[in-house]
């Protein structure tokens, strides 16, 4: 068997959770594999919406296993805060034996948060738009080799750990000025280090490779998009870890060779959040409009998205970057009622026309050259076959497919699980 990976293919917010949980009955183990409570994956069924940062959105799935593997970066209390919420909603996945950690999966510090807060402050105007949730520095320690991992939690000396990691935070923080009051999130740190020590460890490596070997089927969840990748994305306005095909080999340890299936998410349109480029926003108000329409506002940190038209040479560059082999296309409904929609065909960049995303977009600017589409107008939220969908909306979907040389599989006509059309 092999590892199915799905991830988004865009700035992040493409609708990841949502078809997770769709596609969770077809598989044994749902494995995230980088990121942290920075993602905001939101699932809606049975008039219920969920929001899930660090959990792997296979949960609400009674067949399967859920692993939050060693790519990902875990703040323990707000893992504990969403497995609360979990509870109060009938759902408990550590009770019910459905979720695992990997050990090598690295531990947020409430000092990380502190980091990351005075990072962005002092950048003033350059900030990237950090969620200042301490994803960044967390990732710093990891490759600095000092970091906290969750299998030390368990060890004899951890408490020294954590004070040496804590002592060499305080000293940096010192350079930005007085160091902020921080006993309390402590506190809760190590009240919600006594409840992660309640959830199995495992070695990822390991317990993915077994799924594999028992011939069980593996889905692996990425988070953020790959525009967003460190060393493909936007940099330095990305995000700090391997949003790509790639980052589900290390962030799980799998071999590259047993990579099957790549899921590529993307929106109708195309949203980002925080600071950085990008080449086919719209200022005016249809932007306005896509906002409104598609709620885009943050599902972790509530900022509203900024929003604006398909970009295809981002989009092309993606797809080859992760070998996608099929296509999700989300949020087909917030784009009903608009007479002409546009795709960017090509970048005019350094006095030339470009079809494909250049080194650097953020110095150097990108203008997007438009080609019109017909918009369609019908209401596609009830829409339950693929008879119902309009003659123009196929017709995007199709033009979509050709430019990018990957078909089009799912058809996402609302945020519920139900309000998902397979197309192929």
């Amino acid at each position: 068997m092999a590892v199915d990976v799905l991830l988004g293919l865009q700035w992040g917010d493409e609708g990841k959770g949502k078809i997770v949980d769709v596609l969770s009955p077809k598989y044994d183990l749902i494995a995230r594999f980088q990121g942290g409570p920075n993602a905001g994956h939101t699932l809606e069924f049975d008039n219920q919406k969920y929001v899930l940062n660090t959990i792997p959105s296979g949960i609400f799935n009674d067949k399967n296993m859920n692993l939050i593997g060693n790519g990902v970066v875990i703040d323990p209390i707000i893992l504990k805060r969403e497995l609360d919420g979990l509870k109060k909603n009938g759902f408990d996945p550590v009770a019910a034996g459905k979720l695992v950690i990997a050990r090598k999966a690295h531990l947020i510090l409430p000092t990380h948060q502190l980091l990351d807060a005075a990072s962005e402050s002092k950048m003033g105007e350059g900030k990237i738009g950090s969620t200042l949730k301490g994803i960044g520095p967390t990732y710093m320690d990891k490759t600095g080799r000092n970091g906290l991992r969750v299998g030390d939690t368990l060890l004899a000396d951890f408490q020294d750990r954590y004070e040496k990691l804590v002592g060499k935070h305080k000293s940096i923080l010192a350079h930005y000025g007085e160091i902020p009051d921080f006993s309390e999130k402590e506190k809760a740190f190590f009240e919600a280090i006594e409840f992660l020590k309640t959830i199995p460890q495992v070695d990822s490596e390991h317990f993915v490779n077994k799924y594999l070997s028992e011939g069980k089927t593996v889905l692996a969840e990425g988070a953020q998009g790959t525009l967003l990748d460190v060393d493909f994305g936007s940099y330095p306005f990305v995000t700090s870890s391997n949003t790509t095909t790639a980052g589900a080999c290390t962030g799980l340890g799998v071999a590259p060779n047993k990579i099957g299936s790549v899921i590529g998410i993307f929106k109708a349109y195309c949203t980002r959040v925080g600071g950085g480029p990008f080449p086919t926003e719209l200022f005016d108000e249809t932007g306005e409009e896509l906002r409104r329409v598609g709620h885009e506002f943050g599902a972790t940190t509530g900022r509203p998205r900024r929003c604006g038209w398909i970009d295809i040479p981002a989009l092309r560059y993606a797809v080859m970057l992760n070998g996608v082999t099929e296509l999700v296309m989300t949020k087909a409904d917030v784009m009903s009622g608009f007479e002409k929609i546009y795709a960017c065909t090509h970048y005019k960049y350094n006095g030339e026309e470009i079809d494909y995303m250049p080194y650097d977009i953020c110095t150097v600017k990108a203008e997007p050259v438009f080609e019109e589409i017909d918009g369609w107008h019908e209401d596609l939220t009830g829409i339950k076959t693929l008879e119902e969908v309009p003659d123009k909306l196929m017709a995007y979907v199709k033009y979509i497919e050709k430019q990018l040389g990957v078909p089009v599989k799912y058809l996402s006509v609302g945020p519920d699980r139900v309000q998902t059309l397979v197309l192929s």
